[in-house]
């Protein structure tokens, strides 16, 4: 029992910090009140709070999925480690545009995610986790996943900060976001990056299947979701390539092919591992 609590402490530790942060930035960039600084930006003492909960979370993430008797890996750590990507996305990018006004949506959601290990603590044993290939193809699989993860996040705030600009509604939560035309080009840019990243996921699986997982390619669930998801980022890339999609359309598509995304192996290991109790 003292052995799972140490385990679990860095999970603990990251979602309070997480959750903690994310109020802050809550209260100090979208609060409505007097007197308050609006659309500040990042203190030093703020980057360094994040980047402390980022290194509380990895050590917690790699001490759990690098066992001694091989890599495990579960829904719930597949969650938490998206979002430590995202988070650290985040973080990186604010050293080049004004992203404080985005944390309080992204560090709750990382504090949650960070959290699930600690309620749903059933993992599974990977196999072929030892190959280069399969390594090579999980990290890429890994950061494709953040990548559109953080690309939906971004589209729902683009969503909601369209309509408050549509109906005059100009509350101080508005006023620490990056302007929507920074925003777009950041939305884009990032689902540029993660389809280059779930192609090669998707045809390293495709073409090297044996290779990497010791079986041919099937083609269940898992598998027709992942092409779902990958044709219509693909579309949407070039619809707005060619015909310059933009707005609530291509808000749309992107949190389409984020949901299949997320059926495609989040899904269908949350629906083995909780609904049918399988490891």
């Amino acid at each position: 029992m003292v052995d799972i609590v140490i385990q679990l402490l860095p999970h603990i530790l990251a979602a309070l910090l997480y959750g903690a942060l994310g109020f802050h930035f809550w209260n100090t960039r979208w609060r409505e009140g007097e007197n308050q600084c609006v659309a500040c930006p990042m203190q030093i003492w703020e980057r360094v709070a994040i980047a402390t909960a980022l290194v509380v979370h990895a050590t917690g993430l790699y001490d759990a999925l690098f066992a001694e008797v091989g890599m495990r890996f579960s829904f719930s750590f597949a969650l938490s480690l998206m979002m430590w990507l995202a988070v650290l996305i985040y973080w990186l990018e604010s050293f080049m545009a004004r992203m404080e006004g985005m944390q309080p949506m992204v560090l709750p959601l990382a504090a949650l995610c960070t959290a699930l290990p600690v309620f749903f603590p059933n993992v599974h044993l990977v196999a072929h986790a030892s190959a280069t290939g399969f390594k090579l193809h999980f990290l890429a699989a890994m950061l494709a996943y953040s990548l559109l993860t953080l690309s939906a996040l971004h589209a729902i705030f683009m969503g909601f900060t369209e309509n408050a600009l549509h109906k005059h509604s100009l509350k101080r939560s508005l006023n620490s976001l990056p302007p929507l035309l920074t925003m777009e080009k950041l939305l884009f840019r990032m689902l540029l990056v993660g389809f280059v990243l779930l192609t090669l996921t998707v045809g390293s699986g495709v073409f090297f299947s044996e290779a990497l997982f010791g079986k041919p390619l099937t083609v269940d669930h898992k598998t027709l979701f992942a092409f779902a998801s990958w044709g219509i980022f693909a579309t949407l890339l070039v619809g707005r390539h060619v015909w310059g999609w933009r707005g609530k359309r291509a808000l749309r598509w992107t949190l389409a092919g984020f949901a299949l995304l997320i059926l495609a192996y989040v899904g269908s290991r949350f629906v083995a591992e909780v609904i049918l109790g399988r490891v």
